[in-house]
């Protein structure tokens, strides 16, 4: 029987791979106070094709603020680096839930995508090699 990987990747565990405070620990280290922070990020599942496991940073605009206005294309390089972000734990905490070695966890992390005024996002993809 296939795996359904949307059960898999229910929103709590995605909450516990990538918690909903480390948006603020983000905005903190990036802007010195997490009040600063125009957007929540979330980690979303999107699908699996062939081994490839699509995902997106979800950057959902916090009330009062503007997406547009904070310069959301710039990220796909910071997420790729930034140690609170931790892109490479994520990818091996993926891999860790479908019960791979988290050490052959390969990611890559795409440009911003645009859904609407209030919703962005930085494609995650993870690779097991």
């Amino acid at each position: 029987m296939p795996t359904d990987f949307r059960t898999l990747f229910s929103d709590e565990r995605l909450c516990a791979i990538f918690p909903p405070e480390r948006t603020n620990d983000f905005f903190e280290a990036l802007l010195g106070d997490s009040d600063d922070g125009a957007y929540d990020i979330r980690l979303k599942f999107m699908h699996e094709h062939n081994g490839l496991f699509d995902f997106e940073f979800q950057l959902h605009q916090r009330p009062g603020r503007c997406l547009a206005c904070n310069l959301t294309y710039g990220l796909p390089q910071v997420f790729a680096r930034h140690p609170v972000i931790n892109a490479k734990g994520v990818a091996r905490d993926i891999a860790t839930a479908l019960g791979k070695d988290p050490e052959r966890a390969n990611w890559d992390i795409g440009s911003t995508r645009e859904y609407s005024a209030a919703l962005h996002a930085v494609p995650f993809t993870v690779t097991l090699s």
